[in-house]
């Protein structure tokens, strides 16, 4: 089984490697922007697509549709942990989908993806007329998106437990009177902080709170990996870190 990672000089696509390397996996070869062949470093994805099983692709979200396009084409499996796709990329991954493998996650980390099926059993539970939820994330001072994926993906499950669509009740603007079944979002940046993450249901009796917190960004890593290694040789569909998680 061979990997490859594209965005391989990221701080994640470093790490990735080493996680291929430590679990006796192949290094399939990676994608950047400076090839390098004799590090398996190349700038052609295609190229990479052809000697791999599986790509993970942490690298830009203006890749994403360029990617989609070949990876179905060569075949190859795709774990997309990218983030802040625009609607055509999105559109672009569903119809890689359709043809290859494809494991897309907003967050890789085991913890995180357990908070989404608590944020979905809460989200059914605590009615958005009693109950308001709202969305806390810091991240590192560089990360460009606002709110995060991770955090997104949290007020989806929220919203999906709801029976309702996170783009009909999403809160990005903190003024004004809030609507009842609102989901809010607030971010915050500085330092170097890897990812921190609250869900908050406050009602007039009561407050629940769910907070991640990561430490070492290994953990993304790893998740991307075991991701990889289940994905290899499944039958076309797009899956989640989820569905790796549970096999």
């Amino acid at each position: 089984m061979r990997i490859g990672v594209a965005g391989v000089t990221g701080r994640l696509g470093r790490l990735c490697v080493e996680e291929i390397a430590a679990r006796g996996l192949v290094f399939g070869g990676g994608l950047s922007r400076r090839p390098d062949g004799a590090r398996g470093m190349t700038d052609d994805a295609a190229v990479l697509a052809a000697q791999c099983d599986v790509v993970i692709d942490v690298s830009h979200a203006d890749t994403v549709i360029h990617h989609a396009g070949i990876f179905a084409d060569t075949g190859c499996g795709w774990v997309l942990g990218t983030t802040g796709l625009d609607d055509d990329a999105e559109m672009a991954v569903v119809a890689a989908s359709r043809r290859i493998a494809v494991l897309q996650a907003a967050n890789f980390a085991p913890g995180v993806n357990m908070l989404l099926d608590l944020a979905r059993r809460l989200g059914a539970t605590l009615p958005g007329g009693d109950y308001d939820a709202e969305i806390l994330e810091m991240h590192h001072r560089q990360k460009v998106d606002a709110p995060s994926g991770t955090a997104l993906a949290i007020g989806a499950a929220v919203a999906e437990g709801r029976g309702v669509l996170l783009a009909d009740v999403k809160r990005t603007n903190p003024t004004g009177i809030r609507a009842d079944g609102d989901i809010g979002f607030a971010s915050l940046r500085g330092g170097q902080v890897v990812g921190e993450h609250s869900l908050i249901f406050t009602s007039g009796t009561e407050q629940i709170t769910l907070s991640h917190r990561v430490f070492d960004r290994r953990v993304f890593a790893q998740g991307a990996v075991r991701g990889a290694r289940w994905l290899a040789g499944r039958e076309a569909g797009l899956y989640g870190m989820r569905d790796a998680l549970e096999a």
